[in-house]
């Protein structure tokens, strides 16, 4: 340990490299690490129901008969009011106060003419015996009647209302006015109606969003849990914080994908931090033959070297660790922050980054360190004495018969799940085996990197040949006899170019393919979209009935579950469900019909497409059992199929019964086709104008918001490779700026022999240039082995797709990090003299 720390000092280069190294991996495992602990706790702190010590809500998941994964449910499931007396006669329960939800923003007068009012975003609507929950106090006026509301304080002050005066707002997706009867204190965005008015416009008979339990002091919350859930299980008993996911239905549904997020990163990440550190140490344990053949050949046991060199990587990995909290700590509350902005996680969810993920990090990072240096020494610390010195000089072997063995088995994985992606998996499956086949891709050749940039640099020396002049040619030869060297500047690129450019390709191929699968059958003009709560079922025949209009028809989304029969070819995510209005054949619907009539489409009825009908073996005039997004179970006959796209199937419901079983109650768009010749924009446009909280789109809108989901995982996808990148970066970096440092003696002895300062800065260009073909070649072959099949099973055809300058920037990225890494630090050590140069030791 004596002996690492006093020669650290004169290893300046080799020991900032790890240290920055292992100061970034830091910072972004324990930045993932903050986001897998903010998804797993999602903590969400209750305000309106902060005073109910225990509420009760629907389950948030469905278990299929026979399944073995639950299926979350999207929407709002709702408690049955019966369950209010029987909890009520539980022991230590004071009073259940039933709680109603539904979409009610207020309007707010930004004109004088019709349609002028503009809807705040995010109001909601309730029962006023529910505001005990909160608790709500009267500020001023009295509680609500039939046709009165109350409003809370801060809504009130942003609008100018006062009691006694009215009060536009948008309740089941149409203007209604109301006599403000009181404001109260109490969290903002929420309205209080009269009991009947409430009932009459959430629309949920015989059920409410959730029961807010009170009870005497001294209760046993946790025994008062179980009985509930045991009386009902259908239901969950919440407390402490949970409570918060109730007002907060996004924070759940967005839950998992958060975990998913930051646990793929997070690994991957936590991989690329191993190969940065390893590839660092690697060459700075190549770069210090001559010192480890001096020490074996003096009596150095293998122990002590490999003691000394696990030594000094905790000497430069400890203290990194340290470094790496603070950037840790900003970057986690900054990648959330725009995972929230974006839709990928909940705002309202509170942001935690404690112990656990600081361990996971610091662990993660001094084990990288750790194993790395390990293994750069092993060599090292395992060479006879006799053999030492010569060693020392000789280019070393490429590889071990472990790491051989590895490889191998990495490569094979990705050859795999490869053929699995191409010949099982279909549309967005696609992806749960083609991220992990460019995983294995990138490791098997990393681990054999030595083979592969030997054999890239044999194949790219030949035409740099024909255009090098002296100096070019010295660099093809200096690089093609140290490629075993070079393979660590190598490698960084490679999986900068592959990881990047495989998950990025990935995102655009998916989007289009999935554009392409909706907008095949696609016939609207048009569509109005709401920018509030929903449509009123009074705008849809205001549509139908405009001069010009084909067909209109209301369109509403939502996630099922197939329960009956139980072969459906629907993973554990559940069956997209598009709802629809009956219409003949020159309708809006989306669909290619094959058998039966969309006519019929009312009532509890379905349409499926032939691969699913196929596959549960249902025809026209059967029958199924599916549970919608609220949890509702419903009998559906099938009365049309239709083709569809392999992997883009969704079912087609219709749009009342749909909307019904959704967390709003109402459709969010209506789907409009004109007449041959007809444009009907500006009938349209005045309709929507008149209408608060309606606008007019195109068709690309629609196209637009069915690839919502996907867009914003390609946005997630985007930001997370750009760190990546970024990191690797950090590596080519390192390692170049490192081995071009260690080269001194070498452009020394160059330019003692006649070489300018100029010739020697060519020579380095061509390497440079060598080493980012090289992990270009490398990265790009690593990138289409999992791009054409995740091409093939998601498109018609194996190219990926999107454009073509995204690949442009990240191998324009390569060559500058590649060039600027060797050409920079050189003409520092080229200031020196030469003479001074050659006579200092490696």
């Amino acid at each position: 340990m004596r002996l690492a720390v006093r020669t650290l000092r004169y290893r300046k280069s080799g020991f900032i490299a790890t240290f920055v190294a292992v100061v970034f991996g830091t910072a972004i495992v324990l930045a993932c690490g903050g986001l897998m602990e903010t998804g797993i706790r999602s903590n969400v702190p209750p305000e309106r129901l902060a005073a109910a010590p225990l509420v009760v809500t629907g389950k948030m998941s469905h278990l299929r008969p026979g399944a073995e994964d639950a299926t979350p449910l999207t929407e709002q499931v709702g408690v049955s009011a019966a369950l209010v007396d029987k909890i009520r006669a539980f022991d230590g329960v004071t009073d259940v106060i039933g709680d109603l939800t539904f979409p009610a923003p207020v309007l707010k007068q930004t004109g004088a003419g019709a349609g002028s009012a503009s809807p705040v975003p995010g109001g909601q609507g309730h029962a006023w015996d529910s505001a005990r929950l909160a608790p709500y106090h009267l500020q001023s006026g009295i509680a609500p009647r039939s046709g009165e509301v109350v409003l809370d304080s801060a809504t009130a002050r942003s609008l100018g209302a006062q009691v006694g005066k009215p009060v536009s707002l948008l309740a089941q997706g149409e203007q209604k006015t109301f006599t403000v009867s009181g404001i109260a204190d109490g969290p903002a965005g929420h309205t209080f109606f009269a009991t009947d008015d409430a009932t009459r416009l959430a629309n949920r008979p015989g059920q409410y969003a959730a029961l807010g339990v009170l009870v005497a002091p001294g209760t046993d919350l946790k025994g008062l849990r179980k009985q509930i859930e045991k009386a009902d299980g259908g239901v969950s008993a919440l407390t402490g914080i949970d409570r918060g996911l109730v007002e907060h239905l996004e924070a759940v549904q967005k839950k998992t994908t958060l975990i998913a997020v930051a646990g793929s990163f997070g690994g991957i990440a936590a991989m690329t931090m191993m190969f940065v550190v390893a590839s660092t140490l690697a060459l700075s344990a190549q770069q210090r033959a001559r010192e480890f053949a001096l020490l074996r050949s003096i009596g150095t046991t293998p122990g002590q070297v490999r003691r000394m060199i696990l030594g000094e990587a905790m000497m430069v990995s400890l203290p990194a660790v340290v470094v790496g909290v603070l950037p840790g700590l900003l970057l986690g509350r900054w990648l959330f922050d725009q995972l929230g902005a974006n839709g990928v996680a909940s705002s309202d969810v509170t942001f935690y980054q404690g112990l656990i993920p600081f361990a996971a990090g610091a662990g993660a990072a001094v084990l990288a360190a750790v194993g790395a240096a390990l293994i750069a020494g092993r060599r090292s610390a395992k060479i006879r004495p006799v053999e030492a010195l010569a060693e020392a000089s000789l280019e070393r072997k490429w590889f071990s018969w472990v790491r051989l063995v590895f490889g191998v088995l990495f490569l094979g994985g990705g050859l795999a799940l490869a053929i699995v992606t191409a010949t099982v998996m279909t549309g967005p499956l696609a992806g749960a085996t083609a991220g992990p086949a460019v995983l294995c891709w990138a490791i098997g050749v990393a681990l054999l990197g030595p083979a592969a940039t030997k054999a890239v640099l044999f194949l790219l020396r030949w035409p740099l040949y024909a255009v090098s002049r002296v100096n070019g040619r010295l660099a093809i030869l200096n690089v093609t006899a140290r490629s075993v060297a070079m393979s660590a500047a190598v490698m960084p690129v490679m999986l900068a170019v592959g990881i990047a450019t495989a998950n990025i390709y990935m995102q655009t191929t998916q989007v289009d393919a999935a554009a392409k699968a909706f907008t095949k059958d696609l016939r609207a003009d048009a569509v109005l979209v709401s920018t509030a709560s929903g449509l009123a079922s009074s705008l849809l025949p205001q549509v139908q009935a405009l001069p010009g209009v084909a067909s209109a028809s209301a369109y509403v989304t939502s996630l099922g579950v197939i329960d009956e029969p139980r072969n459906a070819p629907f993973d554990e995510e559940g069956a997209p469900l598009q709802g629809l209005t009956a219409q003949g054949p020159d309708g809006t619907a989306p669909v290619r019909l094959t058998s039966g009539s969309l006519e019929d489409l009312t009532g509890s009825t379905v349409a499926l497409p032939d691969r699913v009908a196929s596959k549960i073996d249902r025809g026209v005039g059967s029958s199924i059992k599916m549970t919608l997004g609220d949890g509702a179970s419903v009998d559906l006959r099938v009365v049309a199929t239709f083709a569809a796209e392999r992997g883009y199937e969704s079912l087609v419901l219709p749009a009342d019964l749909l909307a019904a079983h959704t967390t709003d109650r109402m459709a969010q768009q209506i789907l409009v086709r004109f007449a041959p010749g007809a444009s009907l924009g500006p009938e349209l446009a005045k309709l929507a104008a008149g209408t608060p909280g309606v606008q007019v789109a195109d068709r690309d809108a629609l196209i637009a918001g069915n690839g919502e989901d996907l867009q914003t995982q390609a946005w997630v996808n985007y930001l997370l490779v750009g760190m990546l990148i970024a990191y690797t970066a950090v590596s080519v970096i390192n390692t170049l700026a490192s081995a071009t440092v260690r080269r001194r003696r070498e452009f020394g002895l160059q330019r003692l022999t006649g070489s300018t300062r100029g010739q020697v800065l060519r020579m380095l260009t061509t390497e440079g240039v060598l080493v980012a073909l090289a992990g270009i070649t490398l990265g790009t072959l690593v990138a289409l082995t999992s791009l054409m099949p995740f091409s093939a099973a998601v498109s018609n055809s194996v190219l990926p797709s999107g454009p073509i300058w995204i690949y442009l920037i990240i191998i324009g990225i390569a060559f500058a990090l590649s060039l600027l890494s060797t050409l920079v630090p050189a003409t520092t050590v080229l200031k020196s003299r030469p003479a001074e140069a050659a006579a200092r030791a490696d």
